[in-house]
C-alpha cells in the first residue's frame, strides 16, 4: 500500500454541474469511490462565494469552518455527502455523531414529513402520543429501573439537566468530570468541559472539579491500564477529600471521550469510579450523547461496555439523525424531585423531534445498524491498525465499533503530538473524497465516525485514502 501523491487539484467545474469525483483532483485517481445510485439535484441556490461572503459578513466569528478552503454541502444520501457541484464524499464524521441512521434516510425523513403535514408543534402542557410512546419506547433499551425521560433540544441543556436533578436530589452541590471532558456550550455545560479548546475561563467553575483522565496512552501514571485505571480512579477520592466538602452531587462522564480524542480506561475504571463517588453520596451521569444508540457495537450503550449502571443517561445528536432533540432518562424517583418549582422546556418533546426520535429507533433496529457497526467498525479498526505498520506518524488506535481514534504522533517515544500533520492529512482525504474530524486536547487525533449505515467497501475505501493522505503527510 505505498503511493506517491500527484500535485494539487485541478481547476473547479462549473457551479451546478454534476461530476465525477475523478474529474475534480487528480488525487481522487488514486483510490477508486464505491458506487452509488443516488443522483444529486442540480444546485440552483447563490455560489459557494457569496455564501462565504454573506457568512462572513453576518455570522458569529466563531461559527469556524474545518478546511482551509471551506467545502460547502447542500445535499446528503445515507454515507453519501454532495457539493454545490456534485461531487460526492464519504462522511466519516457523521456530522460529529449526529447522524446515526444515513443523511436523509427515507424513513426517517418520512415519517417527519407526515407529522409536519399533521401537527408541527404543541407544548408539553398538552398532550400529544408521540411525547409518551418515544419515552416508552426509550424506557425497554434501557436497563431496568431507568424508565423516566425529560426530552430537551441539545446535549448541553441536557447535561444542564442532568446535573440540577443531581443536586436537588442528593442536597450536594459538588460535580466531577474528567480533564479533557467535552459535555456542552451553554455557561452551566462548559463548567463540565474540561478541553481548554473549548472552554471560557469567565464561565468560573461552578463547583467543578476536574479528574485525572484514564486513558492509558497519556496518564500521568504508570503500569498496566488496568492499574492505570484505579490510580484514576483513585484521584476522585482524593478529590472529594481535599477540594469538595466530603461530598458530591455527581460525577459525569462519556463512557468514551469523543471530542477529547476517542480516550476511555480499562474496563475496570468506570466501576471503581462510579462506586468511590456513590460511597461520597454522588450519582453518576453517563454522556451517550456520541456513544449512545448502537455506535459502539457490542452493546446500545456506551456504558455497558464497561458493566456498570449509570443513574442518568444523557442523549443527543444521534436521538433525531440531525433534528435538534435530546433526552435525560433517569429513575423515577430523581426525577420526581423537578416538581419542587414550575419546570418547562418550551420545544422538548415536540410531535416533530418525537416523531423523528421514533423512527430514528426503528431504523436501528430494522436495518441493523448495531450489529453493522460492530462488524465494519471492527474492519475498520482492524485496518487502521495494520497501517500503524507503515506509517510511523499513527501512535495508537483505539474506540469500539464506529466510534475510533488515530492519535498521530512525530515520535512514537516522545508521543509528540503531529498536529500540523493531522490537519494535512485531513485536507488530503478530503480532496480524495473522504470526510474525517479531528479532536484531542492537541488535536492530532483523526476522528472517524460515521453514519451506521456505512458498508464494509466504504470501509476499505476510507481505508485506502487514509493510507494515502498519511504517505504524503510523511513525504513532507
Amino acid at each position: 500500500m505505498t503511493a506517491t501523491m500527484p500535485p494539487a487539484s485541478a481547476q473547479a467545474a462549473p457551479q451546478s454541474a454534476v461530476i465525477p469525483l475523478s474529474a475534480v483532483s487528480p488525487r481522487s485517481a488514486l483510490v477508486p469511490m464505491p458506487p452509488c445510485d443516488h443522483v444529486p439535484r442540480k444546485y440552483q441556490g447563490p455560489s459557494r462565494a457569496e455564501v462565504l461572503a454573506m457568512r462572513k459578513q453576518y455570522a458569529n466569528p466563531a461559527v469556524f469552518t474545518l478546511y482551509k478552503d471551506p467545502l460547502m454541502l447542500v445535499e446528503g444520501h445515507m454515507q453519501w455527502l454532495f457539493d454545490e457541484t456534485g461531487r460526492r464524499y464519504l462522511d466519516m464524521l457523521a456530522g460529529i455523531v449526529t447522524v446515526s441512521c444515513g443523511h436523509c434516510h427515507p424513513r426517517v425523513t418520512a415519517k417527519i414529513h407526515a407529522q409536519v403535514d399533521t401537527l408541527q408543534h404543541a407544548t408539553t402542557i398538552y398532550l400529544h402520543p408521540g411525547m409518551a410512546e418515544f419515552a416508552k419506547k426509550l424506557a425497554s433499551k434501557m436497563p431496568e429501573g431507568l424508565d423516566v425521560t425529560y426530552f430537551l433540544n441539545s446535549g448541553s441543556e441536557a447535561n444542564d439537566l442532568a446535573v440540577q436533578m443531581a443536586r436537588l436530589y442528593t442536597g450536594n452541590s459538588d460535580v466531577i468530570a474528567l480533564r479533557n471532558s467535552y459535555h456542552g456550550a451553554s455557561p452551566s455545560a462548559n463548567t463540565l468541559t474540561s478541553h481548554s479548546t473549548w472552554k471560557y475561563a469567565v464561565n468560573g467553575s461552578g463547583g467543578v472539579h476536574h479528574a485525572i483522565n484514564p486513558d492509558p496512552y497519556r496518564s500521568p501514571f504508570s503500569g498496566t491500564p488496568e492499574e492505570i485505571a484505579s490510580q484514576s480512579a483513585a484521584d476522585i477520592r482524593d478529590l472529594i477529600r481535599y477540594s469538595t466538602p466530603g461530598k458530591v452531587a455527581a460525577f459525569i462522564a462519556e463512557p468514551i471521550q469523543g471530542v477529547g480524542g476517542t480516550t476511555h480506561g480499562a474496563p475496570n475504571y468506570l466501576k471503581e469510579a462510579y462506586a468511590i463517588v456513590r460511597e461520597h453520596g454522588g450519582l453518576c451521569i453517563a454522556d451517550e450523547v456520541q456513544t449512545g444508540f448502537g455506535r459502539t457495537g457490542d452493546h446500545y450503550w456506551g456504558f455497558q461496555n464497561w458493566d456498570v449502571v449509570p443513574d442518568f443517561v444523557v442523549m443527543a445528536k444521534g436521538i433525531g439523525n440531525g433534528v435538534p432533540l435530546a433526552a435525560v432518562t433517569t429513575r423515577m424517583e430523581i426525577a420526581q424531585q423537578l416538581t419542587q418549582r414550575v419546570h418547562f422546556n418550551t420545544f422538548g418533546g415536540n410531535p416533530v423531534c418525537m416523531a423523528a426520535g421514533m423512527a430514528v429507533l426503528d431504523v436501528i433496529d430494522e436495518d441493523g445498524l448495531q450489529e453493522n457497526s460492530r462488524v465494519v467498525g471492527g474492519r475498520l479498526k482492524g485496518g487502521l491498525r495494520k497501517l500503524m505498520d507503515e506509517h510511523p506518524l499513527i501512535g495508537d488506535v483505539r474506540g469500539m465499533g464506529l466510534m475510533l481514534g488515530v492519535e498521530l504522533v512525530r515520535d512514537r517515544s516522545s508521543k509528540e503530538p503531529a498536529k500540523a500533520e493531522t490537519l494535512q492529512v485531513l485536507e488530503e482525504a478530503r480532496a480524495m473524497g473522504v470526510l474525517i474530524g479531528k479532536g484531542g486536547l492537541d488535536g492530532n487525533v483523526i476522528r472517524i465516525k460515521p453514519p451506521m449505515c456505512i458498508t464494509a467497501e466504504d470501509a476499505d475505501f476510507a481505508l485506502d485514502v487514509i493510507h494515502h493522505a498519511l504517505a504524503e503527510a510523511e513525504a513532507r
